[in-house]
């Protein structure tokens, strides 16, 4: 399995990435929140936009005040897994993970 390294701004399958985001920051489903903003968008089009583009704010401002950290390389991976001991499948997984 290959990790989306494009930034979710930039994405062609998203509308600026923002639910994707949130629910990558808090740990859940982002189509959750996606379906959460169906139902106003119906009774509320201009508030709902205005909270989604807030919200893509605040995820904005989020990411470039507390940037993620790189994730490790393959290399780095390697080594880690070469100087542990050996160790059980549900490791071994967990770290090609």
């Amino acid at each position: 399995m290959q990790n989306e390294t494009t930034n979710l701004f930039r994405r062609r399958d998203t509308f600026f990435g923002i639910c994707e985001a949130v629910g990558q920051d808090f740990g859940f489903n982002p189509l959750y929140l996606r379906l959460a903003f169906i139902a106003p968008l119906f009774f509320f089009p201009a508030q709902t936009f205005v909270a989604y583009f807030a919200l893509g704010l605040v995820v904005l401002a989020s990411r470039l005040i507390f940037p993620a950290k790189a994730a490790a390389s393959p290399s780095t991976l390697g080594a880690v897994k070469a100087d542990a001991p050996k160790a059980g499948k549900a490791e071994e997984l967990a770290l090609a993970a």
